[in-house]
């Protein structure tokens, strides 16, 4: 997707996007935030959106979040505001691009319903690589496009309408593998449908 049709798509979820599509994904959230809480350490969210998972997060966790819309990070902030949600460090406008932290500066990356929404996905990945610690883990959660059935064919007629909905109907898992340092040790199907994938990566040391 390209920069500009990210910020107006997100203009437009931003409102509604907790009562919407954060219901759909609150599975993910869940899963991916209780990995997090055991594992500990210092924590960087990219695409925080409106802080939906920030109050899963443990309170001894040092929980950065990052994203691109202003207008989703206001909310986000709000809610750490009003929560009293101390173990957020800061919250950031920035481009998952192009990530302002230097190397080696988290324990754990988590991207929920990230990475099939940036323009390069590849660059993200590799970006999250660069500032997840040696031995870190980065824990995904996504929709990945299926190679048959029924809602296969659903997510192909949907894919022309990515720069509108905000998402990639049939953005393919292969797009996360390509980073060399980076090794897949958990893949998990979530929901009954199985719309979204868990995956844990680790870093090699």
């Amino acid at each position: 997707m390209k920069p500009e049709s990210i910020t107006s798509s997100y203009r437009r979820w931003a409102p509604v996007y907790d009562l919407t599509f954060g219901q759909i994904t609150h599975a993910g959230r869940r899963h991916a935030t209780k990995v997090a809480n055991a594992s500990g350490g210092r924590v960087l969210e990219v695409g925080v959106g409106t802080g939906l998972a920030l109050p899963y997060y443990k309170p001894d966790l040092d929980v950065t979040g990052i994203d691109f819309s202003e207008e989703m990070l206001q909310r986000a902030r709000a809610k750490v505001t009003e929560e009293n949600l101390g173990h957020v460090r800061e919250l950031r406008q920035m481009d998952a691009r192009a990530l302002d932290f230097p190397d080696a500066s988290f324990d754990i990356v988590v991207a929920m319903h990230l990475i099939s929404v940036v323009p390069d996905p590849e660059q993200v990945m590799a970006e999250m690589a660069r500032v997840c610690k040696p031995g870190g883990q980065i824990l995904l959660v996504n929709h990945f496009a299926r190679d048959e059935g029924w809602l296969a064919w659903l997510e192909r007629k949907f894919a022309p309408f990515a720069d509108y909905l905000g998402w990639h109907s049939n953005f393919p898992k292969d797009r996360v593998l390509g980073v060399q340092s980076l090794n897949v040790v958990e893949e998990k199907t979530l929901t009954a449908l199985g719309l979204f994938t868990f995956l844990r990566m680790e870093k090699a040391a």
